[in-house]
């Protein structure tokens, strides 16, 4: 009988040494995996250690392949196994995969229609698709052959998953978000998360094209970056922050300092004087770890003209909020909320979180002083991402933040599983308009008349 194992001699790589998803392809339709496939892959692995000396150098993956293949065929004509070319070829990649890449994962990975990979255990593969989370039929052997991949997934990137450290928050070299969570913190086996990210960028137009976006509401925002309003874009999980925080900052000017400040760096940036900045997790030791406030106190000594942070989460909420009001106006962050209004309520939150006993109204002047513009995001019914408000922040009365919406979202249905509405101007001018005419910036008039839609 044949059991999955992992292989004890395959030498970690750099991630500049071999990235498992260019180099290893897979046949479509290749969920179902022959009966077969796991003895004929585990004699092959045998056979491969033996004549590579014990240990796989994945980093040679045209040999690798080519021996691969030599002793695949070698073992079906050992066992007489016989099998149509489709059904042959399929075999061929997913042992492959299985081998040098990420296994079962690979046709997922390599789907641009997929944007996030959910494996709840060996037998529960969901796959988020058009902004709907749906079942696969893909299935791993076993926890020991998920736990193969994931650490295949983590190995090349420093970072090890066991019972000691059963979390990992990394970065793949290609740029995806893989979360490892596994027993005992898991109770249904190894559970892996894999966020993908467009190669290139989307642009604003692209933004246009699936109706996150409209052309007026592109102009507004084009305007308030190039007036250096300082930004908040809000949203729950999955609603596109990140994509929208990307096509914003690509507003503004060339010639500006940017310093961004990522727990995962996601942002793709295209302006020429970009620092990137990314926190570092604590080792096995749990010593050296760098938090996203130790970069953001930092970065306002590295002469930054903007400072934008990927996700606002904790006591760097403080930190970030100075620098938007010394000197460092048009930056801009991320947060988790469920609306505007709730927006800085969480900011307050986390500004108690760094500890400074301040009082309740010294964070509300802090926060209304600083934060001009909050853009809510929601991820609709039908999967669809977009805006649906656009909210000032007009300062203080009494000891309550005043607030105004300038753009909403009025949905008006939805026609065969489809949301249907528009994003509406209530009418209202925003306070800091006067910085349109100080940078000489206009704006068509009736993009601010009652009810226009945007």
């Amino acid at each position: 009988m044949f059991t999955n194992r992992p292989a004890k001699n395959v030498r970690p790589v750099s991630s500049t040494e071999f990235n498992p998803l260019n180099e290893v392809r897979m046949s479509e339709g290749n969920s179902q995996v022959p009966a077969d496939a796991y003895m004929i892959r585990d004699r092959v692995q045998r056979r491969l250690l033996a004549e590579a000396d014990g240990e796989i150098d994945v980093s040679q993956t045209p040999q690798m392949k080519q021996m691969i293949e030599m002793l695949f065929n070698r073992v079906l004509a050992e066992e007489n196994l016989l099998y149509t070319r489709n059904v042959r070829t399929a075999m061929l990649d997913w042992v492959l995969a299985d081998i040098l890449g990420y296994g079962p994962l690979e046709p997922m990975l390599q789907d641009s229609s997929i944007t996030e990979v959910m494996v709840n255990g060996p037998d529960n593969v969901y796959v988020e698709r058009q902004g709907k989370v749906e079942r696969t039929r893909v299935t791993f052997e076993n926890d020991s052959h998920l736990m193969r991949i994931i650490d295949r997934i983590v190995a090349p990137l420093g970072r090890r998953v066991d019972e000691s450290s059963p979390m990992v928050d990394a970065r793949l070299p290609n740029g995806f978000r893989v979360n490892v969570i596994i027993p005992p913190l898991s109770l249904c086996g190894p559970m892996l998360t894999i966020r993908k990210f467009a190669t290139t960028p989307f642009t604003a137009q692209d933004l246009i094209a699936n109706g996150t976006l409209t052309a007026p509401l592109v102009s507004f925002l084009k305007a308030c970056v190039e007036a250096r309003v300082n930004i908040v874009i809000s949203g729950g999980t999955g609603s596109g922050k990140t994509t929208l925080l990307n096509v914003v900052s690509a507003f503004i000017p060339s010639h500006e300092r940017i310093i961004t400040i990522e727990d995962i760096a996601e942002l793709q940036l295209k302006q020429e004087h970009v620092a990137r900045l990314e926190k570092r997790p604590p080792n096995v030791e749990g010593r050296g770890e760098v938090t996203i406030r130790q970069l953001v106190i930092n970065a306002l000594r590295m002469r930054p003209d903007r400072i934008i942070v990927g996700e606002s989460r904790g006591s760097e909420a403080l930190d970030m909020l100075q620098a938007m009001n010394t000197g460092h106006d048009g930056s801009m962050t991320t947060i988790h909320s469920n609306s505007p209004r709730d927006t800085l309520r969480r900011i307050e939150t986390m500004v108690l979180m760094a500890g400074l006993e301040l009082p309740l109204r010294a964070i509300r002047e802090q926060v209304s002083s600083a934060i001009e513009l909050v853009i809510h995001m929601e991820r609709l019914r039908d999967g669809t991402r977009r805006v649906t408000q656009v909210t000032e922040v007009q300062g203080m009365e009494g000891d309550t933040i005043l607030m105004q919406d300038l753009f909403m979202f009025d949905q008006t249905g939805i026609v065969n599983g489809r949301v249907v509405g528009a994003l509406k101007s209530t009418g209202l001018r925003p306070r800091f308009a006067d910085k349109f005419e100080i940078n000489s910036i206009t704006l068509p008039p009736e993009i601010f008349n009652t009810g226009a839609t945007l």
